[in-house]
């Protein structure tokens, strides 16, 4: 019943809340003022201390409250889905409008506002992926218009791996990176500012328990893995990008930051929202038996929808909201997060707690939907007016890209994941 209309939290914020209801209860790494990060809970406008409410639990829900309590969500990662769902169930009952412990839950709380956000967990690998077709297609006919998916992507979940080192939370800047690029026409590189800054709208995906080296994770298990979710934008460079991605792929074009959203949204808060695979069109293979769980083809897709905004410096100063780019959809995926972990694992890779995927850009088949301005532009070729009579190819210093999402289904309370902004720097001189 965690899921209904009719339940409702004391904390009156959380009622009708756009991100936070009750039925949500991400977690998170905050600090406040001359205070060490720690774990908490966001509920409405507010989040509640987990190292202060493990004192009111017991069982599993203490073991997991402790252990999200520090300064960094691995070790609550690490325990696995059975203390995940009893400590969020314990919160659910604490928080519930007829909860008795509203007297001891006050002081525990504190507005988000006042608190400091920091990366959720301490990423050892990260990997992203490109399970978006709509992107993959409108990316591949810019440069292959006869043939723009490979004969691999229906068969493979194709990915690369990241630099966790560069990883940041929502709000923090990013600066325009420096690399080599080949001007059309050249046959000698220059080494300067990026030209062609992007973005990438993306699903986060945070990974619980493990696995032993050698020992692949079964698709049929592959979702016990996962810990949560959260935004995810894949900054790009794409002229250093065009120059340097073959024959090995993204290296400095990608490698200089990845801005995640600061809240982890659970599996278990995602269980209502879940769907059937959208089925693949006639003619394309079925996934390889190592990748094809009927349970997973049924429930394994997630109803997200995803929306890019876009805040200028000119818009800043004009006091204007930002802008909507693009409003898009996580059934655009063409595989299943269970199948990314299935497939990652599936050669004896050994996945840890705190391991973050990135699903790749999520774009849908319409103007309107697409996920980075390398396809609204049509690589630059047909820049976009906003509203304010500004254009952009590509992005400039001073823009500011902000990602939301939310699940929004008929007879249920929506829930949100927060924002996960990050605003442009100049490139250092």
């Amino acid at each position: 019943m965690s899921h209904t209309n009719l339940r409702r939290s004391w904390v009156s914020s959380a009622n009708g809340h756009s991100d936070f209801p009750l039925q949500n209860l991400p977690l998170g790494i905050f600090s406040r003022a001359g205070a060490s990060p720690r774990g908490g809970v966001a509920i409405g406008d507010l989040i509640l201390d987990l190292g202060a409410v493990a004192e009111l639990l017991d069982g599993l829900a203490k073991i997991a409250a402790q252990a999200a309590s520090t300064n960094s969500l691995n070790a609550y990662f690490a325990l696995g889905a059975e203390p995940r769902r009893a400590l969020r169930t314990a919160l659910l009952c604490l928080l519930d409008e007829n909860s008795d412990q509203q007297a001891e839950l006050h002081p525990l709380l504190y507005l988000q506002t006042d608190c400091q956000m920091h990366l959720p967990a301490k990423v050892g690998d990260y990997t992203d992926f490109y399970v978006g077709i709509h992107h993959a297609m409108n990316v591949g006919k810019l440069f292959r218009p006869d043939n723009p998916l490979l004969p691999n992507y229906k068969y493979v979940p194709i990915g690369y791996h990241g630099r966790a080192s560069t990883l940041d939370v929502s709000g923090t800047a990013l600066r325009r990176p420096h690399g080599q690029t080949l001007a059309p026409g050249s046959e000698v590189p220059d080494f300067g500012p990026c030209k062609r800054l992007d973005y990438e709208l993306e699903l986060g995906i945070w990974i619980g328990t493990g696995n032993r080296l050698g020992q692949p994770i079964a698709i049929g298990q592959a979702a016990e893995h996962i810990a949560g979710f959260c935004l995810l934008n894949d900054w790009s460079a794409r002229d250093l990008q065009a120059w340097e991605y073959q024959p090995l792929g993204p290296f400095l074009s990608k490698s200089f930051a990845t801005s995640v959203s600061p809240w982890v949204v659970s599996a278990e808060a995602l269980e209502p929202f879940r769907a059937a695979q959208q089925p693949r069109p006639a003619g394309d293979p079925q996934p390889l038996p190592y990748l094809n769980d009927a349970n997973d083809q049924q429930h394994g897709a997630l109803a997200i929808e995803l929306e890019v905004l876009l805040l200028t410096a000119a818009m800043r100063e004009a006091e204007l909201p930002p802008e909507r780019l693009a409003l898009s959809h996580t059934r655009h995926m063409y595989w299943t997060v269970a199948q990314l972990v299935a497939h990652h694992s599936a050669n004896g890779c050994k996945l840890q707690p705190g391991d973050l995927f990135g699903s790749g850009t999520l774009s849908g088949p319409e103007p309107g939907q697409f996920g980075s301005l390398l396809e609204m532009t049509e690589g630059g070729k047909h820049p976009i007016t906003l509203s304010n009579g500004e254009t952009r190819r590509f992005l400039e210093d001073g823009d500011e890209v902000i990602l939301k999402a939310r699940c929004n289904l008929p007879g249920l309370p929506p829930i949100g994941f927060g924002e996960c902004r990050g605003k442009v720097l100049p490139a250092l001189r």
